[in-house]
């Protein structure tokens, strides 16, 4: 019986673009222009500016495409300087399951690859379903978190493949790079509890980078340690801490995970994007926002733990604290009507006026949110006003859910406003002329030239 990394290896090299439905060409374009309009938006931040000064340390035989700068370095220098823009806003897309997270990391790899390897946009898409498939099918049979480890982990084996399906590798060698990339990149779940770090938005750029490293090795020939998921030392008794099986793989009468991914509607944590979108309308029901004594929301178990689980999350010291505390954003969204890159800055955060209504928020867990989940992030939110006035709204699929999507006018728009700060008008408009057209294009030289600030 083969292994799962035979299983993966033996699917990645065989995935070809005729296997993909037209629906599923539309929607891989639709997840990378978000994901690059997100690295855009990201272009400016700290981490994006540390990631790519250390990237442009380094020259390369095989240069590649840092994006917005348009400086080249190394594959995988060139991943992890992407991948750090595309996470900095959390804002890119995300897949929710046993373990969750965000495919769309992945893209750093399969964009980085195709471009050095002269793939066509093709190629690219063909990289980029495979990558969202290895992740989702992943963290529909498995639970890092609970083990202390992070879905980066699981984001390393996607990235691998996809990566690996950009430089053509055989199954052999595709076989060779998930025992590498796996070895070395185990990530620990530390990452996104108390006081979250810059490192939050970084992690799954450098898993990705370890996946694009692993790649390049196993492609010369160098071989890794095996069977890396069954063996003594391996994922199973190591992370997962018990055996799964992948069932099925998309193609054929499988549908590709890629159609269950939602996009964010605000740069903020997944689990957070329904109640968000519930306090906004429960704001437009209030006589006064200002008169708000409480604040009640009640969600699924998982969003309670990650996103208001200890008490750095009603005093968030930071943006990426911020952006993964529940009780922060539902006050924003009462207190401002919207939530935006601008909320999470040093003015929101020290507010005294925003911070007591933080501290008013009270959020429990919903055994009916717990049963709906992982197909829906139910969340009901009250608010009481000083009155004694109840107002409420209850979402279980945000816009932007994969049950009821942002439409492409919608994808655009949202495009548009990341890519604005940096690109005129009519650069994005050729822009996303290229992305809509993705599939047709020969080579993406083009379109990572557009991509140059």
């Amino acid at each position: 019986m083969a292994t799962i990394a035979e299983q993966l290896s033996s699917y990645a090299a065989s995935l070809r673009f005729e296997d993909f439905p037209p629906e599923v060409v539309r929607q891989a374009k639709r997840m990378i222009i978000d994901t690059l309009g997100c690295a855009l938006g990201g272009y400016s931040s700290e981490p994006a500016r540390i990631a790519r000064d250390v990237a442009t340390s380094v020259t390369s035989r095989y240069p590649a495409t840092i994006i917005g700068s348009g400086q080249t370095t190394s594959p995988d220098m060139a991943t992890f300087a992407n991948g750090v823009m595309i996470r900095y806003l959390d804002f890119n897309d995300g897949y929710t399951s046993k373990e969750s997270g965000h495919p769309s990391d992945s893209i750093a790899a399969t964009l980085t690859c195709s471009e050095v390897a002269g793939a066509s946009g093709q190629g690219l898409i063909t990289a980029t379903v495979l990558a969202y498939e290895a992740f989702c099918r992943i963290c529909d049979v498995v639970d890092v978190k609970s083990q202390g480890f992070d879905h980066v982990t699981i984001g390393c084996i996607a990235s691998i493949l996809g990566a690996a399906r950009s430089f053509g590798l055989s199954q052999e060698q595709t076989l060779q790079a998930l025992n590498l990339g796996m070895a070395g990149n185990v990530a620990l779940y530390q990452t996104r509890i108390g006081d979250v770090s810059m490192w939050k938005g970084c992690a799954y750029a450098n898993a990705s980078r370890n996946a694009v490293f692993a790649v390049m090795l196993a492609q010369r020939g160098l071989t890794g340690p095996s069977p890396i998921f069954e063996g003594d030392g391996g994922f199973f008794k190591a992370v997962s801490r018990q055996p799964f099986e992948i069932e099925a793989l998309g193609g054929g009468d499988e549908p590709f995970k890629i159609m269950e991914c939602s996009i964010k509607r605000f740069p903020l944590g997944q689990y957070s994007q329904t109640v968000v979108q519930a306090a906004l309308e429960v704001r437009q029901q209030l006589p006064d926002p200002q008169d708000i004594a409480q604040v009640n929301i009640r969600t699924l178990e998982r969003a309670v733990q990650i996103m208001a689980g200890d008490s750095e999350k009603w005093r968030p010291a930071n943006r990426e604290t911020a952006d993964h505390s529940m009780p922060y954003t539902a006050a924003v969204a009462l207190m401002h009507g919207s939530v935006s890159q601008e909320h999470f800055g040093g003015q929101f955060l020290g507010d005294p006026e925003l911070l007591d209504l933080v501290s008013r928020v009270n959020v429990e867990v919903s055994e009916e949110a717990n049963q709906r989940a992982p197909e829906a992030m139910l969340c009901d939110l009250e608010v009481v006003t000083g009155a004694g006035q109840r107002y409420s709204s209850q979402v279980a699929y945000h816009k932007g859910h994969y049950k009821n999507p942002l439409s492409d006018a919608e994808v655009g728009e949202k495009f548009r406003a990341l890519a604005s700060e940096h690109m005129t008008a009519r650069r994005i408009d050729a822009l996303l002329d290229q992305l809509w057209h993705l599939d047709e294009q020969p080579h993406l030289s083009q379109l990572i030239r557009l991509l140059r600030i």
